[in-house]
């Protein structure tokens, strides 16, 4: 029986799904790469960032170099554990015939 229930919803999102590959691989990322790497608009990275560390999936350094802000973001132990889980269950979900 398949169980969809095991799906993380906070991972639907494909703007989410690719915050959340990147940073499993990386340790801190810049706002700006991100939103490079993933080619969406700074209002999209803003929103779904945000709900993802209101979910402490992520968190988030803010600081200033120089003048200019720089925000980089980085998984929690929490949001590592979570989205691993939501990939093993769609592993599981297409495993099944």
């Amino acid at each position: 029986m398949i169980n969809i229930q095991l799906l993380n919803k906070d991972f639907e999102s494909r703007v989410r799904l690719g915050i959340m590959s990147i940073l499993m691989v990386r340790d801190w990322v810049e706002f700006k790469e991100l939103k490079e790497l993933l080619d969406i608009t700074d209002g999209n990275l803003a929103s779904h960032a945000g709900a993802l560390e209101k979910n402490q999936y992520l968190q988030v350094r803010k600081e200033f170099v120089g003048k200019k802000p720089r925000t980089t973001y980085a998984v929690t132990q929490l949001g590592r554990k979570s989205f691993q889980d939501h990939l093993a269950a769609l592993e599981k979900l297409l495993g099944q015939p």
